[in-house]
């Protein structure tokens, strides 16, 4: 809408520009409080709209998480030996996944190649896939 045809240029020079006596339309009243006053009151469907979480609480952390934030499959073993040289010790070669970066070792695919693979953490199902085959795994 242009600016021309609008109400409020209409409306200059009349002291109240529509909103009644003197004071209808200023100050605080007419807002239901300054500021975050009545969020809890009249206000609250506002509230449920625009900021749902405003009186939400702190949810409990405990003080140590332990989270494993980097893992490999048993299925992705091969897979990676391909890319970097192996140190063999024996017959099995040494799979350092710690010092790779990964935290934890998981159970799901297929395993053909035995290893002596080294972690912080693994699943039952990816102990028993590696042992299956002749591998072992050493939690460092």
């Amino acid at each position: 809408m242009p600016t021309r045809l609008r109400k409020t240029r209409r409306l200059r020079g009349s002291r109240t520009v529509g909103w009644g006596q003197i004071g209808q339309h200023r100050k605080k009243g007419g807002k239901g409080g300054s500021g975050k006053a009545g969020l809890h009151k009249h206000k609250w469907s506002w509230t449920v709209k625009y900021a749902p979480d405003h009186f939400a609480k702190d949810s409990f952390r405990p003080p140590v998480q332990v989270k494993a934030r980097r893992w490999i499959n048993v299925g992705e073993l091969e897979k990676l030996t391909e890319k970097i040289n192996l140190i063999k010790e024996g017959e099995k070669p040494i799979l350092n996944l710690a010092e790779m970066g990964y935290d934890k070792l998981l159970g799901e695919g297929r395993m053909g190649t035995a290893f002596k693979i080294i972690v912080k953490s693994y699943t039952e199902t990816a102990k028993a896939k590696v042992e299956k085959v002749g591998g072992e795994i050493v939690a460092g």
